[in-house]
């Protein structure tokens, strides 16, 4: 009896959970949330908006400089073009470090690598590998740091965006 009890909790968390992860999703999708900045160390290019997120900026973020960017060759159906990397800063959170790096090629953000995910507890590094594919999916989408945060993991979320904005910046896109 028990056992029985657990499971059906265990199943009503996941089921709640799931319900409140949609939720969010929804209103990312549907851009109702409200926005406010997240002010940043180095946000002197990029956007007009200035790497804007939803949600409060509760993170402890201590910017860094933006260490340096790397150039690579890659092909396409139509040529050859340069890739460029870029690493953002070192973001540090009271749940660890989040730094990401971005490639640009074409004018374009192509891709968006995490470097370092919270992990100062096993909670931290759950909440951090559930946010991170969600965040670079919807930079990638926006093709800039402006996205909104991810409802349960505001401070990654805070940091991450804080690190790509610098990314952004040293690559003056």
């Amino acid at each position: 009896m028990r056992t029985r009890a657990a499971l059906a909790t265990a199943v009503a968390s996941v089921g709640i959970l799931l319900a409140g992860w949609q939720s969010g999703a929804h209103i990312a999708e549907t851009g109702t949330a409200t926005t406010t900045s997240l002010s940043s160390s180095a946000t002197t290019g990029g956007s007009a908006a200035g790497g804007s997120v939803a949600g409060g900026s509760n993170s402890s973020s201590s910017g860094g400089s933006s260490s340096g960017s790397s150039a690579s060759a890659g092909n396409s159906s139509s040529g050859s073009t340069t890739a460029a990397t870029y690493d953002g800063a070192s973001v540090q959170t009271r749940f660890g470090t989040v730094q990401v790096q971005v490639t640009i090629q074409d004018g374009k953000i192509t891709e968006v690598t995490a470097l370092q995910l919270t992990d100062a507890e096993r909670k931290s590094a759950q909440i951090s590998s559930r946010a991170a594919p969600v965040l670079r999916s919807e930079v990638l989408q926006a093709q800039s740091a402006n996205v909104q945060t991810i409802g349960g993991a505001t401070v990654t979320s805070d940091a991450y965006l804080s690190s790509l904005q610098a990314a952004l910046d040293a690559a003056n896109f």
